[in-house]
């Protein structure tokens, strides 16, 4: 286990050094040395069960969605706010809908199928935009865009696929009006946990209730700690919770918070 660790930690930073250095999108290379060490060379075989392994990969990405979701600046929507609801609002729904569509008529796939499909699709993810945008020579207005819709249409994609998947494979039967309540749950729990976690979280940390060397480290586990509080009260509903989590501290005026950005920057480089 030390052993496939330290593999997996030493070639993805390495990939990310690489990239850096050919000055390419560091997600290309991650994929690639993910393959080469994967199915091309069978050096990594992962020995855990798919829950267990889902579950790992899902405390990452929540940690990696609060830190995009603490650079979201809400001054920025000053500037491109209606853009971004466009694409979120807008764009989304499009996409799903004409994603379901292709699935059907060029894919041949089953309307459920087609319809789980498209909801996965719509999402882009900020462990593909945010490398991305590091890259790519981009003003400041669009990097923004894309930084916003790559952040918030992660949660927002997972809880589609999610309700959608339950929708059409649940034993009950689930009506519409259920799965939108499902929905409007989702957000809800999402509102409070994550907007509430983070304004206590903001308040404790301005209040000096926290020592400054204990402040990274405590966030760290109190992130991981409502998303996986916010899952329990309602499926899938993390993601979401940490997102605005991020959103709420990275906008609070706290004295430490670029110590504190670093810190889960770091963190974040370490996870991809």
């Amino acid at each position: 286990m030390a052993t496939l660790f330290l593999i997996v930690l030493s070639a993805g930073l390495a990939s990310q050094w690489l990239a850096w250095h050919l000055r390419l999108p560091a997600i290309v290379i991650l994929i690639g040395m993910g393959l080469l060490l994967g199915p091309i060379t069978g050096v990594i075989t992962p020995s855990h069960s798919p829950e267990a392994l889902n579950a790992m990969i899902g405390l990452g990405v929540a940690i990696i969605l609060f830190e995009g979701g603490m650079d979201l600046k809400l001054g920025e929507l000053r500037h491109s706010g209606s853009r971004v609801g466009r694409m979120v609002f807008i764009g989304a729904p499009l996409a799903w809908g004409l994603g379901a569509v292709a699935a059907h008529y060029v894919a041949g796939l089953s309307w459920p199928v087609a319809i789980v499909l498209a909801a996965i699709l719509v999402v882009t993810g900020p462990t593909v935009i945010l490398p991305l945008l590091r890259q790519a020579r981009l003003n400041k207005e669009t990097a923004w865009l894309f930084k916003w819709e790559g952040i918030v249409n992660d949660p927002l994609g997972v809880l589609l696929a999610v309700i959608s998947f339950q929708y059409f494979t649940s034993s009950r039967a689930t009506t519409l009006t259920a799965s939108l309540q499902d929905l409007g749950l989702s957000m809800l729990v999402g509102l409070v946990m994550g907007g509430g976690g983070g304004w206590l979280t903001g308040w404790l940390y301005r209040r000096g209730a926290v020592p400054v060397h204990l402040k990274a480290p405590i966030l760290m586990v109190l992130v991981l700690l409502i998303y996986w509080a916010s899952n329990l009260m309602q499926h899938e509903a993390g993601l979401l919770a940490v997102t605005l989590m991020g959103m709420v501290i990275g906008n609070l005026s706290i004295v430490e918070r670029q110590a504190l950005q670093t810190f889960k920057e770091n963190l974040t480089v370490v996870l991809l």
